[in-house]
This record gives C-alpha cells, structure tokens and sequence, in this order.
C-alpha cells in the first residue's frame, strides 16, 4: 500500500508509548496498535486530530504517500 503510517515515529520524536497516546486519545492499545503497523483500512478525521493534538503534529507528519 503506498500509503505509509509514521505514528511510531512521531510517538519516538514525543517520548512517547503507546499505552500513554492510547490513554490520552481514548483509543483502544489494539485500535492503535493497528494504525501503528500500518494495517487499518481507514482512519476517522476525529482521531487523526486527537492524535495530531496529543503529539503536536501535523496529519502529514503521520501519514506519508509513496509511489510505486
């Protein structure tokens, strides 16, 4: 998928673990878990800004397009 997920990135940059973003964003650690990897299928606008809240960041400091 050219569509790359950099959320364990930024959370490194933040110091930050999963189980405090997941706290913090009120997301499941699986529902995170998944987006971290890079295996969901979609995201919702509303937790994309809770995540760019809680990490200060920008929706394209989390999400990267590649091309074949």
């Amino acid at each position: 998928m050219p569509i790359i997920v950099n959320l364990d990135v930024m959370m490194a940059k933040r110091k930050m673990s999963l189980n405090e973003l997941s706290e913090k964003v009120d997301l499941t650690l699986s529902n995170l878990s998944i987006l971290k990897t890079g295996k969901a299928k979609a995201i919702r606008f509303s937790t994309l800004e809770s995540i760019c809240k809680v990490l200060d960041c920008q929706p394209g400091d989390i999400l990267e397009y590649k091309l074949k």
